[in-house]
């Protein structure tokens, strides 16, 4: 079984090394290389051909959402699972709309990162599923069962 290869991409060094940490503690996972800001994440897809794309949206240069469309345009067969410090369903919408795969804020990275990983490397999304969206898995279930109900 071959293991899932990783662009992380986020203009904060030490956030990079942590999530590079997080990351290479799942024995599916190895990380492929790493970029601090959207240009330089479009040039590492193009080159790499990462299976992930674990993509920061505010950085410099060319922000999150805007790589992530640019990767989507040019048809590669990475997937960008978008990281964000923002904890609003617009963010989640700008990020679905982008190409994004999955959105998951900052303050879960420790809770979810490694599933949603899981997650997007195998061709689902998260954590929104059907019609139902939501900044964490939590408020997923939650609407789920709303809906079942």
């Amino acid at each position: 079984m071959s293991r899932t290869r990783v662009l992380i991409v986020d203009d904060h060094e030490i956030f990079r090394k942590g999530l590079r940490s997080l990351v290479e503690s799942s024995a599916d996972v190895e990380i492929c290389g790493e970029a601090a800001n959207g240009v330089e994440a479009v040039e590492a897809a193009r080159k790499l051909l990462p299976d992930v794309i674990v993509m920061d949206i505010s950085m410099p240069y060319m922000n999150g959402l805007d790589a992530t469309r640019q990767i989507r345009k040019e048809v590669l067969p990475s997937r960008v699972l978008v990281l964000s410090q923002h904890d609003s369903s617009h963010m989640l919408t700008a990020a679905i709309e982008a190409g994004a795969s999955g959105y998951v804020t900052k303050s879960q990275v420790a809770h979810y990162l490694l599933v949603a990983l899981e997650a997007v490397a195998a061709g689902r999304s998260f954590p929104w599923t059907g019609n139902a969206q939501a900044i964490s898995p939590d408020e997923t279930e939650a609407t789920q069962k709303k809906g079942a109900n």
